[in-house]
């Protein structure tokens, strides 16, 4: 009878925190049980995140139908490994946004929290402007040089144009939940993504397969869905910036360019942006070697399965994240112990959680890509690519805490060495000599990805063992 009620007691104590966690509010992180401090970020995290890698798969799926299948998979693709730039720079400055409102946050000064997330705004919108501008007129040349077919280059290009022309609301959206999450309000930034995604998976139908007064405008009706359905969830984010509600109350005399604020920003978000560029020229070295060792079909299915596997991966990422808050926010609290304790706790609940994806992604590989794919050559490329992508799952789980601890405490230079070292002089060379000179194509490419993440993950512990992190001023 007694371990009945402590069971109904214990399911009621995590429906009321998963209530809390799902509502949000202006919750003390600096203070309680760390294990419920993680568990009130990472619900809502792992769902924005979820909901992120949501956006790939729902365009996976209806354009993986389309007539040209594997040139619009292909389209999509590389589109994707082009826009990582973009997300680089998004991710880079809402990492910078994440540690400095954090830290305000930690000290207790919601006025300075607001000031300088605004002016991250300013400087991620006249960064991207400039490359939405090249993006748009080069969109031909991109998917040329990516190693895509002429063909297959034409008949992507209108894709391209509008993926690069409205990539503004992808940094917009990127970095107001960069400042939402390290305000600790990460609710907000979930709603966000679910809305846009409810969009997004409303309009991909119509937009590419035609709808009453709406023609059918094919893989370019997904480009159109995705930046209207991300454009939707920017005006949530605004209307919840400025109904004055939360803890951060902006008003539009923060956007009037601060210099001496923006100087500390950019110090933070250069290494930020960095490593994120880093990383994304590796993937795009890595696509470009698969396209030309795979050719078209080779390309889809790569192209594939790593869809599948950021659907995977970024709820685990959205996880770790409550790591870059806790340690931002504790050591503005000057309370350094409970900030590593924290990574240590969201470490745990991420390795496990990439255990179990393991398991799934091994056993059910193949059933996962013939929802996604008609093409039987694509499949079995994409299915053999899963099953070697996930055998380091879980050094993946870890890695990223360990990168988010980082980068929440503003010592974003470590992992950007970290990157450098574990990208370009390691996973990229290995991809080359195991595609190439030992001729294993698109296989060699799979096999050094899992083997430079693992190098990646160790290299990371024992530099965060090292605690150079802790003294880091934002």
């Amino acid at each position: 009878m007694t371990q009945i009620v402590q069971r109904k007691n214990a399911f009621s104590r995590f429906f009321i925190l998963l209530k809390q966690s799902l509502t949000g509010g202006n919750i003390d992180f600096t203070k309680g049980s760390i294990r419920r401090a993680v568990l009130l970020l990472a619900i809502p995290m792992m769902l924005e995140m979820a909901m992120e890698s949501v956006f790939a798969l729902v365009d996976l799926y209806f354009v993986g139908h389309l007539e040209n299948s594997s040139f619009a998979v292909q389209t999509v693709g590389l589109t994707e490994s082009v826009l990582t730039i973009i997300y680089s720079i998004a991710i880079g400055m809402s990492m910078a946004a994440t540690a400095v409102v954090a830290r305000r946050v930690g000290e207790k000064n919601p006025e300075a929290a607001a000031r300088a997330g605004m002016q991250a705004i300013v400087v991620a919108v006249a960064i991207n402007t400039v490359i939405a501008v090249f993006g748009f007129i080069y969109a031909t040349d991109i998917l040329l040089l990516m190693g895509s077919s002429e063909a297959s280059a034409i008949y992507g290009t209108d894709f391209v144009q509008i993926m690069m022309g409205g990539s503004f609301v992808i940094m917009l959206l990127f970095l107001f939940n960069g400042i939402f999450r390290g305000a600790g309000n990460a609710a907000i930034a979930m709603k966000s993504l679910w809305i846009a995604n409810i969009c997004n998976i409303i309009l991909c139908p119509i937009f590419i397969n035609g709808f009453w007064f709406i023609p059918a405008y094919g893989l370019t009706g997904a480009a159109m869905a995705t930046t209207i359905g991300r454009g939707i969830g920017v005006s949530y984010q605004l209307y919840n910036l400025f109904n004055g509600k939360g803890m951060l109350k902006v008003a539009a005399s923060y956007f009037i360019p601060h210099w001496e604020q923006i100087k500390a920003l950019v110090k933070i978000a250069a290494p930020g942006i960095m490593q994120f560029v880093i990383a994304s020229c590796s993937w795009i070295f890595l696509a470009q070697l698969v396209a030309t060792t795979g050719g078209d079909e080779g390309s889809a299915g790569y192209q594939s399965a790593l869809r599948i596997m950021m659907f995977f991966l970024l709820p685990a990422w959205g996880l770790s994240n409550a790591a870059a808050t806790l340690v931002g926010q504790n050591l503005g609290a000057k309370q350094v112990e409970r900030a590593e304790r924290s990574v240590f706790v969201t470490a745990k609940y991420n390795v496990i959680y990439m255990a179990a994806i393991t398991g799934i992604t091994f056993l059910a590989a193949d059933p996962i890509m013939w929802f996604f794919t008609n093409n039987t050559h694509v499949h079995d490329i994409a299915v053999q690519a899963i099953k070697i992508l996930s055998v380091a799952f879980v050094f993946y789980g870890a890695g990223m805490v360990l990168m988010n601890a980082f980068n929440g405490a503003g010592d974003t230079k470590t992992p950007t060495y970290i990157n450098f070292f574990g990208f370009w002089l390691f996973q990229i060379p290995l991809a080359y000599i195991l595609a190439k000179v030992f001729e294993l194509g698109p296989v060699g490419v799979f096999i050094a990805i899992p083997v430079s993440e693992t190098a990646i993950t160790i290299a990371s512990i024992i530099l965060f063992r090292r605690g150079k992190w802790k003294q880091t001023e934002v």
